[in-house]
């Protein structure tokens, strides 16, 4: 547990220094001009680091390409500019509206490296940013490439299309594909962006055949897709997600928290269904609508912001894909926060959660009202918490760990963040741990955002240092370890363990709350029997039908 006195002193440092960097930015130098496919770009050097900003990686999705898988970027002619970064993708989250003008035109990426020469063959860490697929930008400042850059290694940031210009899917658009299928287009940029490093990371010093991909919550979620994923074998040999993966069953409609996508034609009638209701009598029309207008309309709609399992890109239920094998087995670390649930709000009262608990989870309810039974008091509250953080984040990133230590053969590193204030007994907070997206600033090296609202101190330094190192020593080699750092274990089934990041005592240790964990499981796998179909109606897997044709295609 984190202990918070104040060090004025300290703070005044840190944010003497941040304000140096920054006039060191804002005095940034140009860098040489570098060649891609596209033409010549023009960065600039940052505290050491040429950087380079808004690198279009594939044509706007504009017009008639809007709801189209990406096309290749145009070409340019001189030396284009890179020192800004591209527009974010258009969304409704007001934080990003007020940061930058979102588009449709919003396919870049950014690379920091620090590189003096292009033989140099750094290892390549390619973030994908979090936000629900329907919010986030690269341009954030709480994911700035700098910090892991400096560590000896080329961070690549990838802007992806976002809610219902990234994941509409519907009949005729279905229709169009060659592949007869829809939805996905942001998962599709992603593999686009992973392509274009392959072809042109060489020029910045980087080698393609060292790339890791990395993500938080909707972007963890994309990773671990993106691993089950056959589109993208030989794109990267290692993975790493933070609060996020996709391994519930594929159920249709809007249900809750950890569920997992769509099947392609629960999300092709919900998009049917959204389009008829914007009077649009074709898709030819609703292309010509407004982006922002379409935006607008799809806010919190169900079933049209998020992937769906639609055979081609997602093949299928990722559990069961895992259980034979069928993945891309590239190492990968995987883990969650301590109290994810403290950031999504939960039921009103101990009524109302008791009731949620019993309309969601059928028969294994009661058994987990035993492990999670909610109640009044701070701890009791955080038990209904931690049923949010589990079904959403913990038993996904458990699933993961377990299933490739049993079929693979590539190492799996599970990490458990517990890093947070000791709340005083009578604090509103009494009894919190590390909310949802709380790792970031150390991993970023972002003390002073607002997702590290602590003052500052010096073990936070050291915390944010241990992370860089792990992160860095995984995409330089493949496992987290090295001088400096606690030993940190591959995951063993017969040996269950996770590292566990504390303030001051970051250490192996039990997998938290295995108990809630292993009862969730058997929810999950009720989900994926057939006695589901008898006491929903539903099938038990809807996607399968749909993914073994498109797969035989």
């Amino acid at each position: 547990m984190r202990s918070h006195p104040l060090h004025n002193l300290t703070r005044w440092v840190i944010s003497s220094t941040t304000a140096l960097l920054l006039m060191g930015a804002a005095l940034a130098e140009p860098v040489k001009p570098i060649k891609v496919e596209g033409g010549v770009l023009q960065g600039s050097v940052e505290n050491g680091l040429a950087i380079y900003r808004g690198i279009p990686y594939a044509a706007p999705p504009v017009g008639d390409l809007r709801w189209r898988p990406p096309q290749s970027a145009p070409k340019w002619q001189g030396i284009r500019a890179a020192d800004q970064y591209g527009h974010a993708c258009i969304q409704t989250n007001a934080a990003i509206v007020n940061l930058a003008a979102p588009s449709e035109d919003c396919l870049y990426l950014n690379v920091w490296t620090p590189a003096k020469k292009a033989s140099e063959k750094l290892p390549v860490m390619v973030w994908i940013h979090g936000g629900g697929f329907v919010a986030g930008t690269p341009a954030e400042k709480t994911y700035d490439g700098a910090w892991l850059a400096q560590n000896g290694v080329i961070v690549v940031s990838i802007g992806y299309r976002l809610g219902v210009m990234g994941f509409l899917a519907h009949p005729e658009l279905s229709a169009e594909s060659d592949k007869h299928v829809s939805g996905n287009y942001g998962l599709l940029d992603m593999i686009a962006g992973l392509r274009w490093v392959q072809t042109n990371i060489s020029a910045f010093g980087g080698s393609p055949n060292r790339v890791t991909v990395f993500g938080e919550s909707a972007g963890a979620a994309a990773v671990s897709m993106l691993c089950a994923s056959p589109l993208t074998k030989g794109l990267f040999r290692g993975a790493i997600a933070e609060s996020g993966a996709s391994f519930a069953p594929v159920r249709p409609g809007s249900v809750g928290p950890g569920d997992s996508a769509n099947p392609l034609s629960s999300a092709e009638e919900a998009g049917a269904k959204w389009a008829k209701a914007q009077g649009a009598a074709s898709i030819a029309e609703l292309r010509k609508i407004a982006a922002d207008k379409i935006q607008a309309a799809s806010f919190r709609q169900p079933g049209i912001n998020g992937p769906n399992v639609d055979g081609w890109i997602v093949p299928g239920d990722q559990y069961k894909l895992y259980q034979k094998g069928l993945y891309n087995d590239v190492p990968v670390i995987v883990g969650y926060n301590s109290d994810e649930g403290a950031t999504f709000p939960g039921p009103a009262s101990q009524e109302a959660y008791l009731q949620s608990v019993r309309s969601r989870y059928g028969p294994s309810a009661e058994k987990i009202l035993t492990v999670y039974p909610g109640g009044v008091t701070p701890a009791e509250k955080r038990t209904a918490r931690n049923l949010m953080r589990d079904s959403s984040f913990g038993s996904h990133s458990w699933s993961w760990v377990r299933l490739q230590a049993q079929t693979g053969k590539s190492k799996a590193f599970y990490y458990f963040f517990d890093v947070h204030p000791d709340y005083p007994a009578d604090s509103p907070k009494a009894g919190f741990g590390s909310p949802h997206a709380s790792e970031l600033p150390y991993l970023f090296h972002n003390l002073m955002g607002p997702n590290h609202p602590a003052p500052v101190v010096p073990a936070d330094e050291t915390l944010a240092e241990m992370m860089r190192t792990y992160w860095t020593n995984f995409a330089k080699t493949g496992d987290p370890n090295g001088p400096g750092v606690p030993k940190w274990a591959a995951y063993d089934p017969k040996n269950a363990q996770t590292l566990h990041f504390t303030f001051d005592n970051t250490q192996m240790g039990p997998v938290v709350n295995e108990e809630g964990l292993k009862v969730l499981d058997d929810y999950f796998a009720w989900r994926r029997s057939g006695e589901v179909q008898q006491s929903t109606g539903e099938s038990a897997d809807p996607s399968e039908a749909n993914s073994s044709a498109k797969l035989k295609q």
